[in-house]
């Protein structure tokens, strides 16, 4: 039995017995972060085969997506960090009774696939390898900013380091992937599936910082069962070997 449908039959064991036999198939609209996206591209067949619904995915930075909401974009179920999730159900965007964290990502440092792997193991490893660096990015309006920003304060070398650091507006192993810079620091789980790009390694346990996703139900969806079963899908034992498979962990 193949790992595809050995999951689907438990994502299946875990719905079914909630979903009323004469309801119909709905299409659902999920913004969530990028930094998920190859988490969520694996689950969401897998969710669609066990329902019969359709999801329908926008990626992006996750405080972009929390800035479409507050203008009004139409969604069933959001998947941003905590802190945004947070202040969507403070505005009355989200159902804080539909809510729940599902995974969280460390941040690691991107090469190109072709380039040779620097030591990124330890605080000084890190620290040099930073340094001989020709170029250094990261997502200036990502979440993961705030930790890149963090670790480089931690390592006494943000001064030394600003003259060569680009705030960009993509994914940064996108942008290491094209060139654009030389090294590139984010979430794990966005270096892992970008062709073209390499993870050298996740930051140090005491530089690390870790992203908090959290699911949450549009106020103003229509199809309150299905995002209430999609949400317990993405905390559910079926899903917790393709988090660690992208870099991620449950909860």
């Amino acid at each position: 039995m193949t790992r595809y449908r050995a999951m689907t039959l438990v994502i299946a064991g875990l719905i079914l017995p909630l979903v009323s036999l004469s309801a119909q198939a709905a299409e659902m609209k999920l913004l969530a972060s990028t930094a998920i996206k190859s988490a969520l591209e694996e689950m969401g067949p897998l969710f669609e085969k066990a329902t019969g619904d359709k999801l329908v995915f926008t990626f992006g930075p996750a405080a972009v997506l929390k800035g479409q909401i507050d203008q009004g974009a139409v969604f069933d179920v959001s998947v941003l960090t905590g802190p945004l999730t947070d202040a969507l159900i403070q505005s009355g965007k989200i159902n804080a009774a539909v809510s729940a964290p599902i995974a969280r990502a460390g941040l690691g440092v991107a090469v190109r696939a072709d380039a040779t792997t620097p030591d990124v193991s330890t605080d000084a490893a890190l620290k040099a390898a930073l340094m001989n660096a020709k170029s250094i990015g990261y997502n200036g309006v990502g979440a993961s900013r705030s930790g890149s920003e963090t670790m480089i304060k931690k390592l006494g070398i943000a001064d030394a380091l600003q003259p060569k650091i680009k705030l960009l507006n993509k994914s940064a192993p996108v942008a290491v992937a094209r060139g654009e810079v030389e090294m590139g620091l984010g979430p794990v789980s966005e270096i892992l599936p970008v062709a073209g790009a390499r993870l050298a390694g996740p930051f140090p346990a005491d530089v690390q910082s870790f992203l908090v996703f959290s699911a949450g139900a549009s106020n103003a969806t229509k199809n309150a069962r299905d995002a209430k079963l999609l949400i317990e899908y993405l905390r559910s034992p079926a899903a917790t070997p393709v988090l660690k498979s992208k870099g991620m962990e449950p909860g």
